[in-house]
């Protein structure tokens, strides 16, 4: 937050300091899609730092009142940024938005971070993903991206993005951050995960798990995640770098069911172990609000990440996992006081299965 003037005297012969506009406390900060989940704790966090901030989406009315200017465009389009900006200019930019039905390109994301190079900006922090580094397990920030021709285009779209991001730095020294987060939990999550389990435990129904729930997840709190994009703009020595942004261990989907139930005192809950190739055979979905059966996007082949880089250059100290559940159970108990949920889906896997295993037996 900004300092005002010291009234401590000044000592005989003694100049006072005068801090250049580069080392203020307070910066104008631009942040390109924040009425969502991370970015609406990122400027609020901004807010309470006593920063000046700039909001950039398509809506014409955004939640934080009159304490945040809003600015109107199209994420994917960089003409249309260029003029809802025009003559500001800006000491931070955070890009946080992705079009999830159109998909925001890497060309889209380099010409944009365009703009703000030739504005010399201080810092842009772009928001990116574990999914960057396509698959694999305790990935390190060094490690090569997912190919251009990769088959999920979230993924391709955010190696592709990272990888202009930082030929930009490499030509002009573009002071460009990015953050590698992996799941992103915490109140206010718009994505359909904590709180499925969470409707189904407080309706004392079985929750499937996929095959054996060995399968490997890894999270970071929400808070945690914008604490980090906060220091990464405050500190000189972070531009030019990536930052792994998660909980230092992974774990498994079973240990995760279990860490739910106990953040929500259930002392028994009930999972049913289905084989993930029957649950896909009947027709379930990763994504979307048709046949899900473990969340939105949480059954997806395992992607990890090393945090080392991150607790050595930013001091990064995340949030225990079962403290941070406790807190966003709390609340979702707000959010989500009586909720109503359809599980016949769930049930059909259920009932088959439980046909299936009982023919086995007999026979």
């Amino acid at each position: 937050m900004a300092l005002g003037p010291s009234s401590a005297p000044l000592k005989a012969g003694q100049k006072k300091k005068i801090k250049k506009p580069e080392e203020s406390d307070s910066q104008r900060v631009l942040v390109i899609g924040g009425t969502q989940f991370i970015g609406r704790r990122l400027v609020s966090e901004l807010l309470h730092s006593g920063h000046q901030v700039y909001l950039l989406h398509r809506k014409a009315e955004h939640p934080f009142g009159r304490r945040v200017n809003n600015l109107i465009a199209d994420r994917n389009n960089p003409a249309g940024i260029r003029e809802a900006i025009l003559n500001l200019h800006f000491d931070t930019v955070f890009d946080l938005a992705y079009d999830w039905e159109r998909g925001t390109t890497g060309a889209q994301v380099e010409a944009t971070a365009q703009i703000f190079e030739a504005r010399r900006v201080r810092r842009y922090v772009f928001m990116s993903s574990v999914a960057a580094y396509g698959d694999g397990l305790n990935h390190h920030e060094g490690d090569a991206l997912a190919p251009d021709d990769h088959a999920n285009p979230y993924t391709r779209n955010k190696a592709m993005s990272e990888r202009a991001l930082f030929r930009m730095h490499q030509r002009s020294g573009f002071p460009v951050v990015t953050l590698r987060p992996p799941f992103v939990y915490g109140p206010g999550n718009p994505f359909y995960r904590e709180a499925f389990f969470w409707d189904r435990f407080r309706a004392d129904r079985p929750v499937i798990l996929p095959s054996d729930g060995h399968r490997l997840m890894q999270f970071v709190y929400v808070k945690d995640l914008v604490s980090l994009a906060i220091k990464v703009m405050e500190q000189r020595n972070a531009a030019g770098h990536a930052f792994n942004s998660a909980n230092p261990r992974a774990i498994t989907q079973h240990e995760l069911l279990t860490d739910l139930a106990r953040a929500a005192a259930i002392e028994e809950p009930r999972f049913v172990s289905i084989p993930r190739e029957w649950i896909q055979r009947a027709g379930g979905q990763v994504m979307g609000s048709e046949k899900r059966y473990f969340g939105e996007y949480y059954d997806v082949p395992a992607i990890t990440q090393v945090i080392t880089k991150a607790q050595r250059m930013l001091a990064f100290k995340p949030t225990d996992f079962a403290a941070g559940l406790r807190e966003t159970y709390r609340a979702y108990l707000k959010e989500r006081p009586n909720p109503k949920i359809d599980c016949s889906f769930e049930d059909q896997l259920i009932g088959r299965f439980s046909q299936r295993q009982s023919g086995v037996r007999s026979a």
